[in-house]
C-alpha cells in the first residue's frame, strides 16, 4: 500500500486526533466527516479500536503499511517494552526531528524539506526522511536553505523544543542528545493496543 496523500484534515476528523500537530483540523468541526458526521453512533469492536490506534500513529508519522510493520518488528528485537521502543524508533526518524526542532510546521513539510535535500546530518546532506538518528548527531540546514520562507515561518510559530534536543536558532541546527522517554512522546496514542493488533 502506498503512502497516504489524501486529505489529512478528513483523516484527522475521522480518527479524532490532529495528525498535523497544529490542532486546526478539529477546531471548526471536531467530528467525523460525512453527511451524518456529528450524529454518528458507532459501536467499535476491540479489533476496531486496535486498528484505529494503529492508523492514528501511522498517519501521524506519514508511513506506509510496510514501513510501519518493519519498524514494529525491529522494535520487538530491542530490549525493553515493545510498544515504547516502537514509539522511540518512530520519533528518532530524521523528518520527525526536523519537525520537532521547529524547522517545519508539520511532519509532511519536514519530510519535503528532507526529500528536497535541504537538511544535513553532521554536515553532510541526507535526503532520506526515514534516516534513523543516533544520540549526538547534529541536524541542520544547508547554507542555501536557511533563507527559505517556510522555514522562517515555522520558526516564528514554534516556541517549544523537546528536552532530548538542543537547538541553536541562530545557526539553525540542533543536536539529538538522547533517545526520548515515553512521557515526551504523543500522549494521545495507546501503543499497547498496537502491540495487541500485531500480536493477533
Amino acid at each position: 500500500m502506498a503512502r497516504f496523500t489524501g486529505s489529512v484534515w478528513k483523516k484527522s476528523r475521522r480518527l479524532g486526533i490532529s495528525l498535523t500537530g497544529t490542532g486546526k483540523e478539529l477546531d471548526k468541526r471536531p467530528y467525523a466527516p460525512g453527511q451524518h458526521g456529528p450524529n454518528q453512533r458507532r459501536k467499535i469492536s476491540e479489533y476496531g479500536l486496535q486498528q484505529q490506534e494503529k492508523q492514528k500513529l501511522r498517519f501521524m508519522y506519514g508511513l506506509n503499511e510496510r514501513q510501519f510493520r518493519t519498524m514494529f518488528a525491529k522494535a520487538g528485537k530491542m530490549k525493553g517494552i515493545h510498544g515504547e521502543n516502537f514509539m522511540i524508533l518512530l520519533d528518532s526518524r530524521l523528518d520527525n526531528i526536523v519537525y520537532r526542532m521547529g524547522l517545519a510546521r508539520t511532519r509532511r513539510q519536514a519530510r519535503q524539506l528532507v526529500n528536497h535535500g535541504h537538511v544535513t546530518v553532521d554536515g553532510g546532506r541526507v535526503d532520506i526522511p526515514s534516516y534513523r538518528l543516533k544520540p549526538g548527531q547534529v541536524v541542520g540546514l544547508r547554507e542555501k536553505s536557511k533563507n527559505l520562507d517556510i522555514v522562517k515561518e515555522a520558526m516564528e510559530v514554534n516556541n517549544f523544543v523537546p528536552e532530548y534536543l538542543t537547538f541553536d536558532a541562530d545557526k539553525m541546527e540542533g543536536t539529538f542528545t538522547r533517545y526520548p522517554e515515553r512521557s515526551e512522546l504523543p500522549a494521545e496514542i495507546n501503543e499497547a493496543l498496537i502491540v495487541e493488533f500485531y500480536s493477533r
